[in-house]
């Protein structure tokens, strides 16, 4: 498959209205099932910002509130600073590209872009320009009188993201786009995505459970759990300064130990684990228990130290992931070259001085 062209042609870049997105203290409830609790997030002017957690953390439902296919129950929706929370989903705007495509069997490649121009009312010589323009920005130029059903799943996602470009959106919203491909494609299809959303500049918000797909795509990332917004930061943000328990444990790879915290420090608090003192960030007026949240790059194997035993080992190319018992219980994951140890061996750990991130116990 083709790398998507671009840049766009006029007709984007002289009608698109690029918008930043503004949501304040959103909440909303179906029944007495509340999904989304007092969420506020600012997406600028041609940022891009992934909606990221676990299946039923409020993401999609956040997406189509700015959407504008749900109401919120409170709160205020904003794009390019207009108040838009009681407008309707024409009014607003946006681009939507829905996770299983939503296309039309029925209709062509061309007829399903052209539906989504149903309500710019152009002459059909316009339309007609309009559909091949967008059909080349995302590699299927000629593509017009092919059915939707003869394309591969790749093919339909790329006529899904013309029709939603189409009418010149304000906002693209993405809603698990990638979900339906093959692994295989999906790396290469979501740098395409990419690199068209930076050719034509629009601001767009993607919504996905898988954190490789987010930090690869997008700017920033909101992490949501339980309807709650937890962080919202740069990839490096989230992964080095972890704000909450959840965010540590969701975005890498994490061991989480019960500890006491000792003494603060310039950076973060002291703490002990497994025998071992710590240097982790965190709040430095923790006391007394607390846990301990850790990087596998922030343990290593030593020649003396606190001791376990290696009871899994997970082959991942140039490093392995080696799961080590320890006394107590409990289990620390360390980064290592695969030969470091072996499936039973005893090893000795000590900390690398990274990696390590304090909270308080989770109540």
């Amino acid at each position: 498959m083709d790398a998507l062209l671009g840049p766009a042609g006029p007709w984007f870049r002289e009608g698109a209205l690029v918008s930043s997105v503004s949501l304040s203290t959103i909440r909303k409830q179906f029944g007495t099932t509340a999904v989304v609790h007092n969420v506020s997030l600012e997406v600028a002017d041609g940022e891009v910002v992934a909606l990221l957690g676990p299946s039923g953390s409020g993401k999609t439902t956040l997406l189509r509130l700015i959407a504008g296919f749900e109401t919120a129950d409170a709160g205020a929706i904003a794009i390019g600073g207009q108040d838009v929370t009681r407008r309707s989903a024409l009014e607003r705007r946006c681009g939507m590209v829905f996770q299983h495509y939503a296309l039309f069997p029925h209709l062509t490649v061309g007829e399903n872009v052209a539906y989504g121009l149903a309500h710019e009312r152009l002459a059909a010589k316009s339309a007609a320009a309009r559909v091949a323009e967008v059909l080349r920005l995302v590699d299927l130029a000629g593509y017009e009188a092919r059915a939707v059903t003869a394309l591969s799943g790749g093919q339909q996602q790329r006529v899904a993201l013309a029709r939603a470009i189409a009418p010149r959106p304000k906002v693209l919203l993405l809603d698990e786009p990638l979900s339906n491909l093959d692994p295989s494609l999906r790396e290469r299809t979501r740098r395409e995505l990419r690199d068209l959303v930076d050719a034509i500049g629009i601001t767009t918000v993607l919504v996905t459970h898988e954190q490789e797909e987010a930090f690869d795509f997008a700017d920033r990332i909101a992490v949501l759990h339980r309807g709650n917004l937890e962080q919202v930061g740069t990839p490096e943000v989230l992964y080095a300064s972890p704000a909450t328990p959840f965010v540590a444990g969701f975005v890498g790879r994490t061991s989480r130990l019960p500890a006491q915290a000792i003494t603060p420090y310039s950076e973060g608090v002291i703490v002990r684990a497994a025998e071992i003192d710590w240097h982790a960030t965190g709040d430095a007026s923790l006391v007394g228990d607390c846990q301990l949240l850790l990087r596998p790059e922030g343990v290593r194997f030593a020649a003396v130290g606190s001791t376990g035993k290696v009871v899994r080992r997970r082959f991942a190319g140039a490093m392995a992931y080696f799961a080590v018992a320890l006394p107590d219980g409990g289990e620390i994951e360390v980064a290592a070259v695969p030969d470091a140890a072996q499936v039973g061996e005893t090893v000795h750990l000590e900390p690398t001085g990274i990696g390590a991130h304090a909270f308080a116990v989770d109540r």
